[in-house]
């Protein structure tokens, strides 16, 4: 099961989701900054798995500049591996898993924790 988080490129610090201020927002290409950091993946069409050690990424790509991105995770390490890619970047991340910011000075304080524990309550049933 995945666990999924947005990327964003933005001049606004973002606090939350609801607080964005869409003129702020900035167009990019985030497939080439992705598969030029990552450079070990499968693509099928427009479908792409990054593959890393002891996680993967999986997204869409885009036929034009988007100001963010929504991607799957499989993994914790998934994570920091793009929380260091948004600091060089200066991109933001909502994490879908704590309804909130990532603080990309501290990923490990992140929604993997309640997806693991979602994860398991499905797979108790």
């Amino acid at each position: 099961m995945s666990w999924d988080i947005v990327l964003f490129s933005s001049t606004q610090k973002i606090n939350s989701v609801e607080e964005i201020d869409e003129e702020k927002l900035v167009v990019i290409n985030f497939d080439k900054i992705l598969f030029e950091h990552f450079t070990v993946y499968k693509q099928e069409d427009n479908y792409v798995e990054i593959i890393g050690n002891n996680f993967s990424i999986n997204l869409f790509t885009d036929d034009e500049l988007v100001s963010n991105k929504m991607i799957s995770l499989y993994g914790e390490n998934a994570l920091f591996e793009l929380a260091k890619l948004a600091l060089i970047n200066n991109w933001q991340i909502y994490d879908s898993g704590i309804n909130r910011m990532i603080d990309l000075e501290k990923p490990n304080e992140n929604g993997y924790a309640n997806f693991q524990s979602y994860l398991y309550l499905i797979m108790d049933k």
